[in-house]
Order: structure tokens, then C-alpha cells, then sequence
């Protein structure tokens, strides 16, 4: 089993940073607040997880820090605030890196208690010109870093020379986090490696009466027994009508014997996501209206990763999926009327209401503009996307026969846009009807 350490190393942070402080202008700084910590209820919180922004560039994962890049200064480039050591703390609450830490292990140039950064922070700004944040993200820091600016300002007859323009760093950070480098796609990689060995494990497991909930216990063990701490987002285990409900996360249901269950989840490695949906039948065996919905996703699916590769524009997959399934529909009476007409008319919405795929990366929904200059992006070599079309006919569903009601289907997989082509990073989840049904009947699953 490899571990998180050894697919990103800091070095790898490091050349991140030298790569963003040359794209910087000269008198410009960087600042980057981490996640600040959320409470969950009272004195509990939620289990803390870095700033995506700022664990790209860090790699640090302590709360309560902020980053600054600062090209050309002779002191040190890059500035990490974070909290200083702290025994008595410690013991409460988890070791600290603390300030020598924060260099040693982190590379940073200099750290500094992170209650001095108002503090520091004038003198940080002081002589630049431009300051790149991400404002938006957190209120507080915002007003923190405004406040700063003007205090600055208000000392320009003392020749105190303070930055003029303030840039949102989305653009600048955003584009370089859409192309993987070799460990991001390493780590993507294991995280699709895990969560195919946890939807292996629900589709063993699963039988008619258990709870929803129950599945989602066999996901999650996967995923920690195989080195993955947290799910990448909140699993969808959605038993009959539930998989209509397009982020159904109650997982509270029973399963019901003749239902489907939708299955969307994915396991978090060194901070990146997979994200993988299967729909399984519940008692093992499809219907016939099951497995003739399931296989027209399945082939509206098979249509959009062909159209993966460089060069394709972003809306490509969802076109072809598109096409698929609104012929499909109308060869199984679902829609009636020309398909081409249907397609142009958005038809085939009411059941299929969403896009075909995301960018996929330290976040589910990954950062990166799907348009540029107002067209849909060519994609490109190290391009990580989900491709994930979907049917779903809720009961009670006008002018749909009844054998169609309340079944949700959805197949996603992880997709890499390769210099030639593509790479199914979940290729290894089974997905065709007889390698399900075969799974399901092995032994322990009923």
C-alpha cells in the first residue's frame, strides 16, 4: 500500500511555488488563507481538510495558516504563518509542525506565528504594487486583508508606497491546478484504485433489507483498511426511487428486493478525489426495464469517452451522450417524436437534467474554466474529467408507462485526457450487466 507521503513530496510543492512566484509580477505578492476550522455542533468539529488553493501549494495541512509569495525578496520568497509549538495544546489537540517545522519539513523560507500576521502583514505590502488573493472564499480574511490595505494607504504622505491593484488569484492558480502533473495523476490514480475495491465490496455485500446506511459502512471501510482517511464527498447510496434524488446523501432507506441501487462514492488520497457511480440491482439480477435503461447509459457513456481527447472541446462527451440517450429514449417509447428535433427542443431534460462531467482534481468539482473566451475549452493532455450521463424516471412520471417508474440510473468514471487519446483511471469497476450480476452472486454477498 503506498502512502499519501510518498506520492507528493515537498519538493513537488516547492517547484509549484518557484513555477507561481515567476508568473508573478515582480511587485506583486500572493497571500492564501488555509480552510478555517467548521464546528459541527457545540464544542464538536468537523474533521479539518485544507484549502484546496492552498494545499496545492503547501502541501501543509495544520489549520490556522496562511501562505505569502513574495517575488524577489531577499528575506525569503515564500512565508508560511502557522501556529507556533505549543505543548500544553499538543496534548489536546494533535501535534503542531510549529515555526521550525514549517521550514524544515514544509521548505518554507521563513514562518511566523500566525497572531503576528496583522501584525506583519504592512510591512509585507508595503513597496508592491499588486496583491493576488482569493477573495470571496472567507469573509473575515477579507475584511483582515482590506483593512490592512487602507491602513496602508493612509500613509502615503509619509512615502509609504502601498498596492494600488488587488487580483483574484482564480485565474492565475486555477489554470496551472487543471493540468496534472505526474504525482497529482499518481495520487488520482490510487484514489481510483481504492474506490473500485470499495464498490466491489458494496456489490458483494449488498441484499435485499439492509439499510442504506449499511452499505455505506462496507464503502468506508474499504476505504480506510486501504489507506484512504476520508470519502472525497458525502457517498450517495440510493436504494429504488432515492436514486432519482440526484444528491440523495440521507442513505437511511431499506433496500427493497426488484429495486436498483445507486451507488455514487469515492475515497480522498493525498488530498485528491475519485468519483465513481455504479447502479446495481439490489436482489442481484436486473429487470428487463432495468438492464434496458442501465445499457442505454451504459452506451451514452461508452459514446462520451470516445469523444475524450485533446483537442475535443469540453461539451464534446455531453453531446454524444445526449444523442445516445434521446434515441434510445424513443426506441423504448419513453420520447416520442424525431430525435433531432428532440435533442434541439432539450426533450430528453426531464430525465436527463444534468452535464455528462466535471473536472476532477483536489476537489470533486474541480476548479478550471469549462469556456474560454466565451467557447467551450479544447481539452488537453493532463486534463482530469468524470464522464457520467444518467436516466432517471421518477413514480408518477406523466406519459411514461409504469414499468419504467422509479428507476435512477447513473454510471460515472474518472477519465485522463493522454497525449493520444485517453485513460479510464476506474476502468477496473465492472460495469457491464454480467460482470454485475457475476460479482453479486459470489459468495457473502446474499
Amino acid at each position: 500500500m503506498t502512502r499519501e507521503k510518498d506520492v507528493i513530496k515537498q519538493s513537488v510543492y516547492q517547484r509549484r511555488r518557484r513555477q507561481m512566484i515567476k508568473s508573478l509580477p515582480r511587485d506583486s505578492l500572493l497571500i492564501l488563507p488555509t480552510a478555517t476550522v467548521s464546528r459541527r455542533n457545540n464544542d464538536v468539529e468537523y474533521p479539518f481538510r485544507a484549502d484546496s488553493d492552498f494545499l496545492y501549494l503547501s502541501g501543509f495541512q495544520e489549520p490556522e495558516a496562511i501562505l505569502v509569495l513574495l517575488p524577489g525578496r531577499r528575506e525569503g520568497e515564500y512565508v508560511l504563518f502557522c501556529r507556533p509549538r505549543d505543548i500544553g495544546k499538543e496534548i489536546w489537540n494533535g501535534r503542531r509542525a510549529g515555526l521550525e517545522g514549517a521550514c524544515r519539513e514544509y521548505l518554507a523560507d521563513v514562518a511566523y506565528p500566525i497572531d503576528d500576521f496583522d501584525q506583519c502583514l504592512p510591512e509585507l505590502l508595503a513597496g508592491r504594487r499588486r496583491v493576488y488573493a482569493a477573495s470571496g472564499s472567507d469573509e473575515a480574511f477579507d475584511h483582515r486583508l482590506l483593512s490592512a490595505l487602507r491602513r496602508l494607504r493612509q500613509q502615503a504622505r509619509a512615502g509609504v508606497a502601498a498596492p494600488v491593484e488587488l487580483f483574484a488569484l482564480d485565474d492565475l492558480l486555477h489554470e496551472r491546478r487543471l493540468r496534472k502533473d505526474r504525482s497529482e495523476i499518481a495520487a488520482l490514480k490510487e484514489a481510483a484504485r481504492v474506490s473500485v475495491s470499495a464498490h466491489h465490496r458494496l456489490m458483494r455485500h449488498c441484499r435485499p433489507g439492509l439499510k442504506e446506511y449499511v452499505l455505506e459502512a462496507e464503502l468506508m471501510h474499504e476505504f480506510m483498511r486501504a489507506g484512504c482517511r476520508s470519502p472525497a464527498y458525502p457517498s450517495i447510496v440510493a436504494g429504488g426511487e432515492n436514486a432519482c434524488i440526484l444528491h440523495y446523501t440521507e442513505n437511511n432507506a431499506r433496500l427493497n428486493d426488484g429495486d436498483l441501487l445507486l451507488v455514487d462514492a469515492g475515497a480522498e488520497y493525498a488530498g485528491y478525489a475519485a468519483d465513481i457511480t455504479r447502479t446495481i440491482p439490489v436482489n442481484g439480477c436486473f429487470t428487463a426495464p432495468q438492464r434496458a435503461i442501465y445499457e442505454l447509459v451504459l452506451a451514452a457513456q461508452q459514446a462520451a469517452i470516445r469523444e475524450v481527447r485533446p483537442g475535443r472541446r469540453w461539451d464534446a462527451p455531453h453531446r454524444a451522450a445526449v444523442r445516445v440517450i434521446t434515441r434510445g429514449l424513443c426506441a423504448l417509447g419513453i420520447l416520442k417524436g424525431e430525435p433531432a428535433k428532440l435533442i434541439r427542443d432539450e426533450a430528453y431534460k426531464p430525465f436527463f437534467m444534468h452535464k455528462t462531467g466535471h473536472w476532477l482534481g483536489l476537489d470533486v468539482h474541480d476548479v478550471g474554466a469549462y469556456k474560454v473566451a466565451g467557447s467551450w475549452r479544447p481539452l488537453e493532455a493532463g486534463m482530469v474529467l468524470t464522464v457520467e450521463p444518467g436516466i432517471y424516471i421518477a413514480a408518477g412520471t406523466k406519459g411514461v408507462a409504469r414499468r419504467w417508474w422509479g428507476i435512477g440510473v447513473r454510471i460515472e468514471d474518472d477519465v485522463l485526457v493522454t497525449a493520444k487519446g485517453h485513460e479510464i483511471l476506474t476502468a477496473a469497476a465492472v460495469k457491464n450487466v454480467a460482470d454485475i450480476e457475476a460479482m453479486m452472486s459470489t459468495a457473502g454477498s446474499h
